[in-house]
């Protein structure tokens, strides 16, 4: 699928946008060198009008190549008087032409019917601003991570520590990361809150974008209470929430079991996670609620759904948030 139909929108827009600026700009630029030499607005003039001639004369009489050369040579006098212009007021060669901020497109974003590497990078950019008006912090990577807030003991009852756990779950994203397809497999983060799960959740949805799919990232209180919402709007008639949860390369839902759990939205959760399913769409889900937990949330179907869709990656330490709130204090 790649990224969604509104991300193409916005870069198209941006891309008409740089069009629109370069073109206002030409024109600050040419209005203020002939308010200071109207000559060159004379000479820019007598240019066009040499054009427009030495198309006439193709098409002319016996003496047309006579003709043609007459005004080659007039032209390039003008175009010689003008560089010299230019150059005595300092300024670039270019000065009279439009300033593209790539000239390889030249603001379209494709060359030859193939886009360009500026577009590749500006869809990019808006798939991450997209994802980070969503998010409830800037877009996170795996280099942010830092290991160093798990603690190297041992705990009672367990086999290893909090920081060997979550290295092991650190590079299980990074791999999974690496080798998303679009088929890749589903994920659900599990663990109490503050230990890493939204971010690298995120970081995870950085890499994907990268790789030029599509990543919606959502908190369930948020989509669900979108989707009911358009559900009783008889008058919504574009792509709706539950649309683009259900089609998109990567879905990630957020906090899953904070939401306001009613049989709406019960309803709404099992269409999306089967969906994807059968689709075969990958969907990281997290939530800081136990197996028993959530069991106690929602019925069997969605249950079966989850621990038959999704491997389970456990998270585990304490609470990061209050570490770096009692390091703040100390």
């Amino acid at each position: 699928m790649g990224y969604s139909a509104e991300i193409y929108q916005e870069a198209e827009k941006t891309m008409e946008l740089r069009r629109i600026d370069s073109e206002q700009q030409l024109d600050i630029r040419r209005s203020s060198l002939f308010k200071r030499c109207p000559r060159a607005n004379e000479i820019e003039k007598l240019i066009a009008h040499t054009s427009v001639s030495a198309a006439k004369a193709i098409f002319g009489g016996a003496n047309k190549k006579e003709e043609l050369l007459k005004l080659k040579r007039s032209n390039l006098e003008l175009q010689k008087e003008l560089s010299d212009i230019l150059k005595s007021y300092g300024l670039s060669e270019n000065y009279l032409e439009r300033w593209y901020k790539c000239d390889k497109c030249r603001d379209t974003g494709y060359v030859d019917g193939i886009m360009c590497d500026c577009m590749k990078k500006l869809l990019r950019e808006t798939a991450y601003d997209s994802l980070n008006k969503m998010t409830p912090l800037s877009l996170s990577d795996f280099d942010s991570f830092s290991l160093d807030y798990y603690s190297k003991d041992v705990p009672t009852n367990a086999k290893y520590s909090p920081y060997t756990r979550m290295t092991d779950v650190l590079g299980f994203c990074k791999k999974y990361a690496k080798n998303f397809d679009g088929t890749s497999g589903s994920l659900l983060f599990q663990g109490a809150p503050g230990l890493g799960k939204t971010h690298l959740s995120l970081a995870i949805a950085k890499e994907v974008i990268d790789k030029g799919y599509g990543v919606v990232y959502v908190s369930a209180p948020a989509i669900f209470k979108k989707i009911e919402d358009e559900h009783f709007d008889i008058k919504n008639s574009e792509r709706t929430a539950e649309q683009i949860v259900t089609e998109c390369d990567l879905l990630i839902i957020d906090d899953l079991g904070t939401e306001f759990v009613t049989k709406f939205s019960v309803s709404a959760l099992y269409n999306i996670i089967n969906t994807r399913m059968i689709t075969s769409r990958p969907t990281i889900i997290s939530t800081n609620l136990t197996l028993s937990e959530l069991q106690s949330h929602y019925n069997s179907r969605i249950i079966s759904r989850i621990i038959g869709m999704l491997d389970r990656v456990d998270f585990v330490g304490t609470d990061i948030r209050q570490i770096k709130r009692r390091i703040r204090q100390s």
